[in-house]
């Protein structure tokens, strides 16, 4: 359900800016011992008006693997809208804290096809805060529309953790899903990643979440190295999906294991067509190619 009172931004915030503000509110959180409650804000934030820089759009193309084109790709909306969607997790009033967040899922539905040219309208919000098995979870959702137009261009939905935090009155699951067992098959693509791909992916994307960015940042956060960004290695499966999928489809990932760069990382896609030989779905599945561990899943699907 899309919260009722809508907060305007007069343009997208800054993610540098939202980064440094998450840092101080937990900071002063732990130094004061208060939380902003256990309920999620009832409000949407929402950005009109809004233009896809054309570099950004070639950098971004030509880093994950795309096609060249004035069509903005499903990642690259995800990534262009992702500021608004932070800005709301970095209110006063939201009850998780920002930083250390983990990307559980993405699902997202592209209705129709956007272009750089086009301005657009985008609004985000919170949702669905539930207990996990580590700690408490929520849905961010964004809408992305053509100015004027009631229909939805784009709708993504990302499900994040907030590990080790138990808010009262969310109940905790009382027992954990058992994960299927994995056997790798053989690989479609290789992937050779190197240190600096998260700097790289944070350049074309604006995401400079320390996690990714070098080992001492990533150190300074609880973690051994630095990881690839979750929608980096989504978008380039998408990408390696290719134009078969055409305009309209739903796109859904499930994150299972990091990926600590360097890495090599083993890709299968496997696809499903209909009797008359027609491209309904690609199935993709990732993982580490020494140990064989699941990195990620999912599904590129036709809208019926």
């Amino acid at each position: 359900m899309t919260p009722s009172q809508p907060v305007i931004l007069g343009e997208m915030p800054s993610l540098s800016k939202l980064y440094v503000n998450a840092a101080a509110t937990a900071a002063r959180r732990r130094v004061l011992g208060t939380h902003a409650g256990a309920g999620l804000p009832e409000t949407r934030h929402e950005v009109r008006g809004v233009n896809a820089a054309v570099e950004n759009l070639t950098a971004y193309q030509h880093l994950i693997g795309e096609t060249a084109s004035d069509v903005l790709p499903a990642g690259f909306i995800h990534a262009l809208a992702f500021p608004l969607a932070m800005s709301v997790m970095n209110r006063d009033d939201f009850p998780l804290p920002l930083l250390g967040m983990i990307h559980l899922e993405n699902r997202v539905v592209q209705s129709a096809p956007l272009r750089f040219s086009e301005a657009l309208d985008i609004r985000a919000w919170a949702e669905n805060l539930r207990g996990h098995r580590s700690g408490t979870q929520l849905d961010l959702v964004t809408e992305v529309r053509r100015p004027g137009e009631a229909a939805v261009s784009w709708r993504g939905v990302s499900s994040y953790l907030a590990k080790g935090v138990f808010l009262p009155g969310i109940d905790k699951p009382t027992a954990a899903p058992v994960p299927a067992g994995f056997s790798a098959p053989d690989p479609t693509a290789l992937w050779q990643l190197g240190v600096d791909t998260g700097r790289a992916y944070a350049a074309v994307s604006g995401d400079f979440n320390p996690i990714h960015l070098s080992v001492l940042s990533a150190k300074a956060l609880g973690l051994r190295r630095s990881i690839a960004h979750g929608m980096y290695l989504a978008s380039r499966a998408l990408a390696d999906v290719g134009a078969a999928k055409g305009d309209a489809f739903s796109w859904d990932v499930a994150f299972e294991a990091p990926v600590f760069l360097p890495a090599r990382v083993a890709l299968d896609i496997s696809t499903v067509k209909d009797a008359d030989g027609a491209w309904q779905r690609s199935d993709y599945v990732a993982w580490n190619s020494r140990s064989g561990r699941k990195h990620f899943s999912g599904s590129v699907a036709a809208l019926q």
